[in-house]
């Protein structure tokens, strides 16, 4: 089956048709001011409706506050919240009762202990994303091309709704998909030709090599 796949941190009306084009079902929109891939409410709003009804469009935040929430809902219109800071489950819970938006909620993964601190979400959460933990140097929660060792994937419940992110890229996104039970994938840097800049061709080739592994998962 193949599998959602999410394009983050979009901020040109090209790169916006040209994910949508090949099938993107989730677009994303990144919102901290310290990444190279933030955007402002007003140009990721033009920018959703070129895709609206075509991928869901996701707003993702680090350790937003409601006034910063607030902003983003009225003008991007989100179909989910990505959630990439410290949020607890009883901060999910409170922006899921304000938006009525469902949540994805974000862990950064370097060994077993991390996937472990996914259990008080689970159930208050609606999806979840794993992403590589950020190098020590980095001010980025996601977006630093790294990935982590998908084995410890295996002890996750078959059931769990989740997105595998991390260093993904044309020649591994196959391997990533045969070693996790991942629904979808989430991929920002591994189309990239500088950061922030995303580029057609990695684009359509990313895709290509999605649907390779597809066709050989099959």
């Amino acid at each position: 089956m193949r599998p959602d796949i999410k394009i983050c941190g979009l901020r040109t009306a090209e790169a916006v048709d040209r994910a949508v084009a090949r099938g993107a079902t989730h677009i994303g929109f990144i919102f901290f001011p310290k990444s190279p891939r933030n955007i402002a409410p007003d140009l990721a709003g033009e920018l959703a409706d070129r895709a609206r009804g075509k991928a869901k469009i996701v707003a993702v935040t680090v350790d937003a506050d409601d006034e910063e929430l607030d902003d983003i809902v009225h003008i991007l219109r989100p179909d989910i919240l990505q959630m990439h800071g410290h949020e607890s489950p009883e901060r999910i819970l409170h922006v899921k009762a304000i938006y009525g938006l469902p949540v994805m909620k974000v862990f950064s993964v370097k060994d077993a202990s991390d996937i472990e601190r996914i259990d008080p979400y689970i159930g208050v959460a609606d999806s979840f994303l794993f992403d590589a933990k950020a190098p020590a140097s980095s001010e980025l929660p996601g977006g630093n091309g790294v990935s982590f060792d998908w084995s410890l994937m295996a002890g996750i419940d078959e059931g769990l709704d989740y997105m595998l992110s991390g260093g993904l890229n044309k020649n591994n996104v196959g391997m990533a998909l045969a070693s996790t039970r991942a629904r979808g994938i989430d991929i920002s840097s591994g189309v990239e030709s500088a950061p922030g800049v995303k580029d057609l061709e990695m684009i359509d080739a990313f895709f290509d090599a999605v649907a390779q592994a597809n066709r050989h998962g099959a």
